[in-house]
């Protein structure tokens, strides 16, 4: 990281090189020519806040006193501190060029000599544009760099906000699934209790069932709600339909356009939470969606295994076929941000890289329950 000087000395170093350049063409001995070239050069202390009127400070002292360096470095800062205005830009530059091209006293212009006089002026006006082409490239470059810098804080900002939003409908898809557990279970146990309340005779029971079927209403009746709610906001308008569990894998994996090996190594009849099978249906399904759009045309295998008791749902994919043309299809960047909110809210972990032969990797581990 480069260091950056520090701030007195944009402000010293000008003074001191007009200081210089005043003591090198005056001389040390007092007089007119010499007090005016100092005055000029302490100036340009105030050249920011007052870039036209340290201009005309410096102009005086270029006319009597023929020093250079501070009306140059006067011109250039009306360029680049001032707002863009081409007629002080030109008035400024013209009172530089007659600054310049007049001697002091004015009667020794040689007025005879045209040839000199033609040769000065051009002399003049080039000189006098120099310092107001290379102010206005410097305001230019500032202001770019500035508006680069404003650019990069609304994309990063731009970024958080997509990424926030995306665990947020997450967050919400999972809470519309656990309401399909929640709502099947809570409707069970109020079947179940209200069962108890017409076949028991005890009054004790039947008053404990009612009140076990009346807090499953309840219960069922604000779960909804929050669903609704969550719905209304626009985090999901999907309908509270069936979720996909592991055993719709092979129906994904056959709609799915591609060259896909499936190795299902799962013990037969082991019991699963339904959040984890529709966490690893969800994570196969968006590699499937990453392999179509960057990879088209990659061969795939696709592996579930139970590693330690657990669920591993491993997606591989290999380099793109150049043959297959690209679909182009439309892509935030955040689908495997929502899958690995959604692994860690169950306890599991969700890794995502390329591999060595141009390919990638998607693995998640889930528990079991």
């Amino acid at each position: 990281m480069t260091r950056r000087p520090p701030p007195w000395l944009s402000v010293a170093a000008p003074v001191a090189l007009a200081l210089a350049d005043a003591f090198l063409v005056n001389g040390a001995e007092p007089g007119a020519p010499l007090a005016l070239s100092l005055a000029a050069a302490l100036a340009l202390v105030w050249r920011r806040r007052l870039p036209l009127t340290v201009l005309a400070v410096t102009l005086v002292g270029m006319f009597i006193g023929y020093i250079w360096f501070a009306p140059l470095i006067a011109l250039y800062t009306v360029a680049a501190v001032r707002p863009p205005d081409r007629r002080v830009l030109a008035l400024a530059g013209t009172a530089f060029a007659v600054a310049h091209f007049l001697p002091y006293p004015v009667s020794r212009l040689p007025v005879h000599d045209h040839r000199t006089l033609a040769l000065d002026a051009v002399n003049a006006v080039v000189i006098a544009a120099a310092p107001l082409a290379v102010g206005l490239l410097s305001r230019t470059r500032h202001e770019l760099a500035e508006r680069l810098d404003e650019l990069t804080r609304s994309r990063e900002r731009e970024d958080r906000l997509l990424a926030d939003q995306v665990v947020a409908t997450e967050r919400a898809r999972l809470a519309r699934e656990m309401h399909d557990v929640v709502a099947h279970q809570v409707s069970l146990i109020s079947l179940q209790a209200g069962a108890v309340q017409v076949r028991t005779e005890d009054t004790e029971a039947q008053a404990g069932a009612r009140t076990i079927r009346e807090l499953s209403v309840r219960t069922l009746d604000e779960l909804r709600h929050m669903v609704g709610i969550l719905r209304a906001a626009g985090a999901d308008r999907e309908e509270l339909t069936p979720q996909p569990k592991l055993a719709d894998l092979p129906r994904l994996l056959e709609l799915s356009a591609l060259d896909v090996t499936y190795e299902d190594a799962r013990a037969p009849g082991a019991e699963r939470s339904e959040a984890v099978e529709r966490a690893a249906f969800r994570t196969v399904q968006e590699a499937l969606t990453n392999i179509r759009k960057h990879a088209p045309g990659a061969k795939v295998r696709v592996r579930v295994t139970e590693p330690g008791g657990g669920l591993r749902v491993e997606v591989r994919n290999g380099p793109a076929d150049s043959a297959v043309p690209c679909p182009e299809l439309p892509g935030g960047g955040h689908g495997l941000v929502g899958l690995r909110e959604r692994a860690q809210s169950l306890g599991g972990m969700l890794e995502a890289h390329p591999t060595e032969d141009g390919g990638f990797v998607v693995r998640a581990d889930f528990p079991r329950a």
